[in-house]
């Protein structure tokens, strides 16, 4: 049974601010996080779907799953307007409403930093994903550099409790190794469109291949 996940007021501060992300260049990172995917799709932690005008046309289907109410009503919105087939579902990183190996690929954008355990749900998405299968990740992980991650490190609790269960500190790409997943391809970069996002301004964007 899926978690209740609601947080009405991270939620709607998300939704209003996330708009000056995408025009600093978010949009344009989840064109290359998506570019080249096909077939039938899931992404896990839609948010409020701005994902989901960037699938390329040879995705034949997403299945777009969201836990908090708010944003998952904003996701319906931008589904209706999207170039690909999308239905967006009630659910969780620890429960995904899917069948084992039923997708080509899975999707996780800007989410693993808040699942509340991150080991769980990657290997719920290598569950639903087929075998060969590929994970396209966009997130913002622990930075590199000492001197970050200690600042990651000492707002890590404050963070989370404002943030919506967010953690500016997790080695992420280890955790989807560890998974099972082959990572491929990635790129590791500074993306902070505004002064108070220093903290979790080391991103990664990457492809990794289920075995």
């Amino acid at each position: 049974m899926a978690n209740r996940i609601s947080h009405p007021i991270f939620a709607r501060f998300y939704a209003l601010i996330s708009a000056g992300a995408e025009k600093a260049g978010a949009a344009e990172h989840r064109r290359d996080a998506l570019a080249g995917l096909r077939g039938r799709v899931i992404e896990v932690g839609a948010g409020n779907g701005l994902n989901l005008a960037h699938y390329p046309p040879e995705v034949t289907e997403v299945v777009a799953v969201e836990p908090e109410p708010y944003l998952r009503q904003r996701a319906v919105e931008e589904a209706a307007q999207a170039p690909v087939a999308v239905s967006v579902l009630e659910g969780d990183s620890d429960h995904l409403p899917a069948d084992d190996e039923s997708f080509d690929a899975a999707v996780a954008s800007l989410v693993l930093c808040s699942v509340p355990d991150q080991a769980r749900a990657v290997a719920e998405l290598y569950r639903v994903v087929r075998p060969g299968g590929e994970l396209r990740f966009y997130e913002h992980i622990r930075a590199d550099s000492p001197e970050r991650a200690g600042l990651q490190d000492r707002v890590d609790r404050i963070w989370s409790l404002f943030g919506g269960g967010c953690h500016p500190n997790r080695d992420t790409v280890s955790v989807i190794e560890r998974g099972g997943f082959d990572i491929e391809r990635q790129q590791r970069f500074l993306f902070q469109p505004c002064f108070i996002a220093r903290p979790v301004a080391p991103h990664v964007i990457g492809l990794a291949r289920r075995r």
